[in-house]
């Protein structure tokens, strides 16, 4: 992957099952630049769907730097708990990165708490979602990029598709300073 990265002057993001030399298994969300690798284990293991009783849950948060930005790797059910992403608690970061299995059934609130933890922490937020079918569920994608102030500025279909924008630390910063949320945040 890192090779890969290299040659395509770009970082690769996303989340898959491991089993650990202990045997244990980790939902494990990767971060691959051309010159690292950096993992974030899923803390909030979705016991709806059994995931406690096949994973084991990570402890801490990560923050991934790429190109001048600060990252908060999150994955899937992570999204509805906003205090373990709450800015400030995890670390300092840019944008947050959700690499997620979403099924279409619950797609409202997929929207809903990728725009909510946009806004709630004035940061860009990369809301990456399955799309497909399996046994169980259909998955309608609407992966997103979305601004701190919780706009679309980007935004994929129901199928394979990809989305892009520019930004810089400095945006974020600006925004932060221009509207000073944070400031008042529980410490």
């Amino acid at each position: 992957m890192k090779r890969q990265a290299a040659q395509r002057h770009c970082a690769f993001s996303g989340s898959l099952a491991v089993r650990l030399a202990d045997g244990l298994y980790r939902n494990r969300h990767y971060f691959v630049t051309p010159q690292t690798v950096v993992h974030y284990d899923k803390r909030h293991l979705f016991t709806h769907g059994h995931e406690d009783q096949h994973y084991t849950a990570g402890e801490k948060a990560v923050v991934a730097e790429w190109c001048g930005m600060r990252l908060l790797l999150q994955t899937c059910y992570d999204l509805r708990f906003p205090v373990f992403a709450r800015y400030g608690r995890a670390g300092e970061y840019d944008a947050i990165i959700y690499a997620a299995n979403w099924p279409a059934k619950r797609n409202e609130a997929w929207q809903v708490l990728t725009r909510a933890r946009a806004m709630e922490n004035q940061c860009l937020v990369i809301a990456v979602n399955r799309t497909g079918d399996d046994p169980n569920c259909h998955y309608t994608g609407d992966s997103a990029i979305i601004n701190p102030l919780g706009r679309y500025v980007g935004h994929c279909s129901d199928m394979p598709d990809w989305a892009s924008y520019e930004v810089t630390a400095e945006d974020i910063a600006q925004v932060r300073s221009r509207f000073r949320v944070l400031d008042d945040r529980d410490r």
